[in-house]
């Protein structure tokens, strides 16, 4: 009788890859930071790809469409005037249900009164 050779696969180093993976899960933990918003009351809308920047000073569309600043009621010019007008940058931060329509209004605003860009803050959307 004659006997088969017994074919034999090579096994995969499974170690090394779960190795790799906790590495990289630990880097995307050091390296992420994670914050609430400043306005608990407001549901930020999502985004991807973005240039991110701090709420700070930022004027804040709530649902309903009240504007708010460091968590006082205000209004464009009342805000402007607490960000020592004219201005380069105006920072927006809208409610997840504010209509756009409110938001381009106060933005035109915005840049009528001087400011030079108009930027919408937003939450990351998770991948």
């Amino acid at each position: 009788m004659m006997h088969r050779p017994s074919i034999r696969k090579e096994r995969e180093p499974t170690i090394a890859l779960i190795n790799i993976v906790f590495l990289m899960l630990i880097f995307f933990m050091v390296a992420g930071t994670l914050s609430a918003p400043k306005n608990s009351n407001v549901t930020l809308v999502k985004t991807q790809d973005l240039e991110g920047a701090e709420p700070d000073h930022a004027l804040v569309i709530m649902e309903d469409g009240r504007l708010m600043h460091l968590g006082k009621p205000t209004d464009v010019s009342g805000f402007l005037a607490a960000t020592q007008s004219p201005m380069g940058t105006a920072r927006i931060m809208p409610d997840q249900n504010t209509p756009a329509l409110r938001m381009i209004t106060i933005a035109r605003q915005l840049r009528a009164a001087g400011a030079q860009r108009v930027v919408i803050l937003s939450e990351k959307a998770r991948q």
